[in-house]
């Protein structure tokens, strides 16, 4: 393998790993520490809101260290300290303890977004369906959360769920360490030469600040639908999927029936996740606002059909609306790397994901409340109408994205 596709395969397992680690507490608690510590599923889900906000509010710092040190000496520094915060986590005690570890978890994991991709979108072309397989990778990592983490805590405990993960994290890291190493010092001489801004005239000026308003509200109302689905699916199957669970584990002859749920939760998400180079083929192909208004108009329809069912239509409705929430993802990542300068696209990455990830800390208590008061119906509900708020943004985006027209100096 060359060592530019190893780069590339590196960068995929990242994004893979970042999403892994800040939901492995989703399965744990749901089909865990519910029972070993006596807490409440609603009561747990608070002590994760402090990781998510890490994940988003420290997501600027690292666009900002990364542009003003180094890109690829960031990205080590994410693999290992992500690999060592979630070994720490496992040897939690208390529902404080592993809030604690979360959030560090969350401080790390903070780092990939506006680092990886921007190396993603500076490095290669063909820029949608770059980011559409680096997305499939990131989406395999949240259906893997639910299915490895169900596998290990029939097998060995909800401890081994931290600690696997965060040894080949580490291990991760030391490869990217080596195959970059003098890629570090390199950028890290060349950050420090100045980029003077590029003037733009008023009418390019006029259109990128509408696409970014509508980037920014579509960002986080889009968080609250990819909050709720992935966070929540492997409790949604439990209440749901628990007839379907328990006669595909009879069949099978597996007696555990965590590890069904979890399983059919990985197929979910694996699914729903080739939804992505779909989209990012069609971005290059269509551009984002046709291609936007149909991931958010099947969210509509098939969050909207979700209440009240079970079993084999709870699971293809489950199906429906992921291929939209995960079909979303990619859309505002192509726009901010069309648009954005690149001697601050870290930055502008980390304002984008300061926004997604905040609303996806606000996104759990919004999930507790819900579920402890009105149940998983009302929350499709709710998700429907976020749906239609993208869909009414995105319609107001223009068909071609802007171009900057040189302007001359005065």
């Amino acid at each position: 393998m060359g060592k530019d596709r190893a780069y590339f395969l590196l960068l995929n397992l990242g994004h893979f790993l970042d999403h892994l680690f800040t939901l492995i507490f989703a399965t744990v608690a749901a089909l865990a520490l519910v029972r070993e510590w006596g807490v409440s599923y609603s009561e747990l889900l608070a002590y994760a809101a402090p990781g998510f906000f890490a994940f988003g509010a420290f997501a600027l710092p690292a666009g900002w260290l990364a542009d003003k040190w180094s890109r690829d000496g960031m990205m080590v520094v994410f693999f290992v300290g992500i690999g060592l915060a979630s070994i720490a986590t496992s040897f939690a005690q208390t529902p404080v303890q592993i809030g604690i570890g979360l959030f560090v978890v969350g401080v790390f994991a903070a780092i990939y977004h506006p680092v990886g991709l921007a190396i993603v979108t500076m490095k290669w072309r063909n820029t949608g369906m770059r980011i559409a397989a680096n997305g499939v990778w990131g989406n395999l990592g949240v259906a893997s959360a639910a299915l490895l983490t169900g596998y290990l805590i029939d097998n060995g405990g909800w401890r081994m769920a931290f600690v696997w993960p965060g040894l080949v994290s580490i291990l991760v890291g030391v490869a990217y360490a080596w195959l970059r190493w003098d890629g570090i010092w390199e950028e890290h001489r060349a950050s420090k030469a100045p980029t003077p801004p590029e003037p733009m005239s008023p009418d390019y000026r006029r259109v990128l600040m509408r696409v970014s308003g509508i980037v920014f509200l579509t960002t986080a109302v889009a968080s609250i639908n990819f909050q709720s689905t992935t966070f929540a699916l492997p409790k949604m199957f439990e209440e749901r999927l628990s007839g379907l669970a328990s006669r595909i584990a009879e069949m099978t002859a597996q007696g555990d029936v965590a590890t069904v749920i979890g399983a059919l939760a990985f197929v979910t998400f694996a699914v729903a996740s080739l939804a992505q180079l779909v989209v990012g083929a069609s971005l290059d192909r269509f551009g984002p606002r046709r291609v936007f208004m149909v991931v958010a108009a099947l969210q509509i329809v098939f969050f909207a059909l979700s209440p009240g069912l079970t079993d084999g239509l709870a699971l293809a409705a489950a199906l429906g609306f992921m291929l939209g929430a995960f079909g979303q993802i990619p859309i505002n990542d192509f726009l901010i790397g069309k648009l954005a300068s690149g001697s601050a696209r870290a930055r502008i990455y980390g304002v984008r994901y300061v926004v997604a990830f905040t609303v996806l800390a606000a996104a759990l208590p919004l999930i507790a409340f819900v579920h402890a008061r009105w149940g998983f119906d009302t929350l499709f509900l709710i998700l429907a109408g976020a749906a239609a708020v993208i869909f009414c943004a995105v319609a107001m985006l223009p068909r071609e994205l802007p171009r900057q027209e040189p302007v001359a100096a005065e």
